[in-house]
């Protein structure tokens, strides 16, 4: 089983296909009123950069960094399809995401997700990788539906 983690354009078909199934999880998932996931053309801005996520050669897997100040981003976008959940691929996204904001002086990366069973396998990931619950940041609120967590990079 072979991982490859690359910025991709959000734009590509494969891309497309990734992202919308993400949008669609999200828009399922969470009232309306508190779903933060960006469609495409939020996604091409140039504060956000994107990254696929391969196994064994086919895209799978999305997750973008969005910067919002010299020493803080924000984590968005990360959905791995079904079929590949549980094999790594994820975690190799938001590794290569801390590598990139490391590389740019990134101290603070935070994130936003959904507080239903249907996210509870991505805040075991964030946990797993160090992120702390946290006040709301930039747009955000806590609410009943979201939660905010924050990790600070060495």
């Amino acid at each position: 089983m072979t991982i490859e983690i690359e910025v991709r354009d959000p734009r590509d078909p494969d891309m497309m296909v990734i992202l919308q199934t993400h949008l669609d999880f999200c828009t399922s998932s969470t009232p309306l009123e508190h779903v933060h996931a960006l469609d495409i053309s939020k996604l091409t801005t140039p504060e956000i950069t994107v990254f696929g996520g391969k196994l064994d050669g086919e895209l799978v897997a999305v997750g973008a960094i969005r910067i919002l100040a010299a020493t803080h981003a924000e984590l968005k976008s990360m959905h791995t399809l079904p079929g590949a959940r549980g094999k790594g691929v994820g975690r190799a996204i938001v590794e290569q995401i801390e590598k990139f904001a490391s590389q740019r002086g990134i101290t603070r990366l935070s994130l936003e997700t959904g507080t239903s069973d249907a996210f509870k396998s991505a805040r075991v990931l964030y946990q797993s990788m160090g992120f702390r619950p946290c006040e709301a940041f930039g747009e955000y609120e806590n609410t009943e539906d979201n939660i905010c967590m924050t990790k600070y990079l060495s």
